[in-house]
């Protein structure tokens, strides 16, 4: 995961010194490659050992090493495409406009929400579904309708799912389960209560939690034994979760094509399916 994207969502909730020292780093990068932990120390007013300090509580060994991931995240930066405009909606923006943020946004949430998450947590992702003996689906809202969604996906390849809208029965069912089941629970804010208050109990029954949520610390992730992150531009104002959804969406596809791949019969499934439903097609 990119360290710029790490320390961004992790802001908030510095200490002010500390989010100087890492607000600085994200709006200038390529300055900050430039600079000794000395220069770098002047030109936000703080001591050269606050910014050593900062480093490592990133987890990084040494300001050098920072730079280092710095410098690599940079190079991995992903550019969208010519002629597609990034950026928030405004009132005042054109339908052309439009299109072309929409479409910047959407782009750039789903190439990094893929780029936040090792191929060793997907991985491991794909054990725990594969190998589980139920999969209970939980999300409100818009992740309720991922959720939703995802579930209808694991059905068509005989997995043994759980989903339903309703929280209250949601919380019912996560009261059934125990060791060797799995509950797969979506919130970008990770502060949804009904989906944080199932994950406990899931959690204390024994169960495997896998969240899917946003980079920023939060409750959900603190209670999930697996963490898949999603990066959403949710920054200003908005009238529906719609990158958040994208996201969440490009996860759960991943984990569905990535579970067809690994299961023999997956296109058994599949197509037995797909001859259930066509006898309800009109020729």
């Amino acid at each position: 995961m990119s360290v710029l994207k790490t320390i961004n969502a992790k802001l908030d909730g510095m200490a002010p010194g500390d989010r100087e020292i890492g607000q600085y780093i994200v709006d200038n990068p390529d300055q900050m490659l430039r600079l000794s932990t000395a220069a770098l120390a002047a030109k936000i007013g703080r001591s050269q050992s606050s910014v050593v300090k900062f480093s490592q509580k990133l987890g990084y060994a040494s300001y050098q090493e920072l730079k280092l991931a710095v410098s690599e995240a940079k190079a991995q930066d992903w550019q969208v495409p010519a002629g597609v405009i990034h950026g928030s909606i405004e009132v005042g923006d054109t339908y052309p406009v439009i299109l072309r943020k929409l479409i910047g946004s959407k782009l750039l949430s789903m190439q990094q929400t893929v780029a936040a998450n090792s191929e060793r947590i997907i991985s491991r992702t794909l054990e725990l579904l594969d190998g589980a003996r139920r999969i209970h689906l939980v999300g409100v809202g818009a992740s309720s309708l991922v959720a939703r969604d995802f579930s209808y996906k694991l059905m068509k390849l005989g997995r043994n799912v759980l989903h339903d809208s309703d929280s209250h029965i949601q919380m019912a069912n996560a009261a059934t389960l125990g060791p060797g089941d799995v509950l797969f629970a979506l919130s970008y804010s990770g502060a949804s209560i009904e989906t944080l208050r199932i994950a406990e109990l899931a959690h204390k029954r024994g169960t495997m939690v896998i969240a899917v949520t946003g980079l920023h610390d939060n409750p959900l992730s603190r209670v999930a034994d697996i963490r898949l992150y999603t990066i959403a531009d949710e920054e200003r104002a908005r009238s529906s979760s719609i990158t958040a959804r994208d996201a969440q969406l490009t996860l759960t596809d991943l984990l569905f094509i990535l579970l067809v791949q690994k299961q023999p019969d997956a296109n058994d499934y599949v197509h037995n399916s797909e001859a259930a439903v066509s006898v309800l097609k009109a020729e």
